[in-house]
């Protein structure tokens, strides 16, 4: 498992949905608010510092990128949503790309929502599980920087987050992450890799 997202390489950005990349068979897309971790986190899931670019500036990913894992396969970055200091007509474009891509992407098989595990499931979070949930495709939330909480704190919010995932959002699952410490990072590639090949 580790060794297929390993081989993730950049291949492509769009900034409109008619760029997408038209080979694609297969996608498992990353969202997440501008400073949930969600760049981390795609780079420690492929074992890669450098695969998605990690800035000290949120709101930096303003393009959708593609990284190819095997032939016609894509780990999918998406635009970070919800910094303040993004202009409202870039807001508007990101939120039309977002919903456009979550909406109308076939070749989605699955979506991964990054969630800072100190401030999860915000209003956006839950806008975007709201857009996504009408494909009935699955979702896996990462509430990422665990490690900045104490193990019960931890353990209590996950709690929390699956409680309101089964009431809300039926299909969906969550686990606690650590791109510092790597905490959970086999249990997601196992459900990302299974997204990619299939059961088998």
């Amino acid at each position: 498992m580790t060794s297929l997202l390993q081989q993730a390489v950049f291949r492509q950005s769009a900034e409109k949905l008619t760029q997408l990349p038209a080979d694609s068979i297969c996608e498992v897309a990353f969202a997440g608010r501008s400073n949930a971790g969600k760049s981390s986190a795609l780079n420690a899931l492929t074992g890669r510092r450098r695969l998605a670019h990690v800035s000290k500036t949120p709101g930096r990913t303003r393009l959708i990128n593609f990284f190819e894992v095997q032939e016609s396969s894509y780990l999918v970055d998406l635009p970070g949503y919800g910094y303040a200091q993004v202009p409202g007509d870039m807001k508007r474009h990101w939120a039309r790309l977002l919903t456009g891509y979550l909406n109308q992407r076939r070749q989605i098989n699955g979506l991964v929502v990054v969630m800072d595990a100190r401030h999860p499931m915000t209003p956006l979070d839950q806008q975007l599980l709201n857009w996504f949930a009408a494909t009935g495709k699955p979702v896996h939330v990462l509430l990422t920087k665990a490690d900045k909480l104490s193990r019960s704190k931890a353990a209590a919010q996950l709690q929390k987050v699956r409680a309101a995932l089964r009431k809300e959002f039926h299909g969906c699952t969550a686990q606690l992450f650590s791109s510092s410490n790597k905490l959970g990072v086999e249990d997601a590639r196992r459900i990302i890799c299974q997204w990619i090949t299939g059961p088998g």
